[in-house]
């Protein structure tokens, strides 16, 4: 892993630098211009890559590059988890699955995604809920077992400590600001 690796975000968005915009709409205008693109394509995205390396997002790039070969298989574990949200995380079968071990699979599912793989399965199923509330009108009750939970406190504590208050106030303070952005 590079040096500082851990002040890496897996998810960053910086302002677009104008040569940087420059070369992009270089790039897709020359699908106006087939003749041209043999010769300027590469060019084009080689400048791209450059300044992609010496801009705000360089350290993620990198970081990216390096985990390259573990990229795949911690992007099937994040499908799984996904698609077995509601069930309890088996991170041996996960592994096994993935043809990893245990450790190799913590350590580069928390290199790629900065959560464990436990962390993050907890997240989508607090989003996924959160979901189901806005826009199914599920209850706190039922949107916590839809999503594998069944303890309703357990999910009131574990959705206050990621969004930082309790999930039905949650929805009405968001139904409250969409209604204020509509108004």
């Amino acid at each position: 892993m590079p040096h500082g690796d851990s002040v890496v975000s897996a998810i960053d968005v910086s302002p677009l630098d104008i040569d940087l915009q420059d070369a992009v709409i270089r790039l897709v205008r020359l699908v106006d211009a087939p003749a041209e693109a043999p010769v300027l394509l590469p060019l084009i995205t080689r400048e791209i890559v450059y300044r992609l390396l010496k801009g705000n997002q360089s350290a993620r790039l990198r970081h990216v590059a390096i985990l390259r070969g573990y990229t795949p298989p911690i992007a099937k574990a994040v499908e799984r988890l996904r698609q077995d949200l509601d069930q309890p995380l088996r991170i041996e079968d996960l592994a096994r699955e993935l043809g990893m071990s245990v450790s190799s699979l913590q350590h580069h599912f928390k290199a790629v995604t900065k959560l464990s793989p436990l962390q993050f399965q907890k997240q989508l199923r607090l989003q996924e809920a959160r979901r189901l509330m806005l826009s199914e009108a599920y209850d706190a009750a039922r949107a916590a077992y839809r999503v594998g939970y069944n303890d309703a406190s357990h999910f009131n504590r574990e959705y206050k400590s990621l969004f930082g208050i309790l999930p039905m106030r949650d929805v009405q303070r968001l139904r409250e600001e969409v209604l204020e952005i509509a108004g």
